[in-house]
């Protein structure tokens, strides 16, 4: 069975590469994963984008997405365990709904190599050796690029390192040094609890209609954040949100 794939950036059904479109006129069969959130209209972003460029025909399965605890003591196992699950559900979805001959597909939000399961789930199919599998993996458009583009910034100081972390990281990374740092998975806006002076560029939902974005000094900025991420998550039902913190 061949898989792909394929990176669709940040949420704009514009924002694919040219490879990502070939790639995705190329599948039989979607298996897209629904997190049941009731809020959560990740799955019609999905379609939309099959719609708009999607030129033959094709079928999208949408996929219950296994549960999983967000706040947990050990992260690391709870993270493992839960792409177990995910590997045993597709693996079944894999055997049970898709026809001999046909090409998988699958739509990786942003870019398969940042932040993302679905080269470690497809991974675990393959270790468990029931599906005969191979794939391969379509980069995509990143909300890190998108959010560097939006405020026309260059990540990295001249000769210097830029660290890519998450807001569950980002207080251990600061304390080791870190004073140049793009943020991911931070829902609790862990930057507005360190000490010193920061510059923040922020972005929430980069790439949709509702494109939220907020640069300044921390300390003078943090509450339009908290509002425009509100306002943000409110039009869409949820907020994915990327930021680079630079100390001042």
């Amino acid at each position: 069975m061949r898989l792909r794939l394929i990176g669709i950036g940040p949420g704009g059904p514009d924002d694919l590469t040219v490879t990502a479109v070939r790639a995705l006129n190329d599948v039989d069969v979607f298996l897209v994963a629904d997190k049941q959130r009731g809020v959560d209209d990740l799955v019609s972003v999905r379609e939309e984008i099959c719609r708009r460029h999607i030129t033959g025909d094709h079928r999208v399965l949408v996929v219950p997405d296994p549960p999983r605890d967000r706040a947990p003591q050990r992260y690391g196992n709870e993270v493992r365990d839960w792409h177990a699950a995910r590997a045993e559900t597709y693996e079944t979805v894999l055997r049970e709904q898709v026809r001999a001959g046909e090409t998988v597909g699958f739509l990786v939000w942003g870019d398969p190599s940042l932040y993302d399961s679905t080269i470690r789930v497809v991974e675990r199919i393959r270790e468990r050796g029931v599906v005969d599998l191979d794939y391969d993996v379509i980069p995509g458009v990143s909300s890190v690029q998108m959010l560097a583009a939006r405020h026309r910034l260059v990540l990295n100081r001249i000769g210097g390192p830029v660290t890519i972390t998450t807001g569950r990281r980002l207080h251990d990374d600061v304390a080791a040094g870190g004073d140049n740092l793009v943020v991911m998975l931070d829902g609790n806006l862990a930057c507005t609890e360190l000490p010193g002076e920061w510059d923040i560029w922020w972005g929430a939902n980069l790439g949709t209609a509702d494109e939220e974005l907020v640069a300044g000094r921390l300390s003078e900025v943090r509450d339009r954040i908290e509002v425009a991420r509100a306002r943000s998550k409110s039009a869409r039902g949820w907020v994915m949100d990327t930021y680079l913190l630079r100390r001042a």
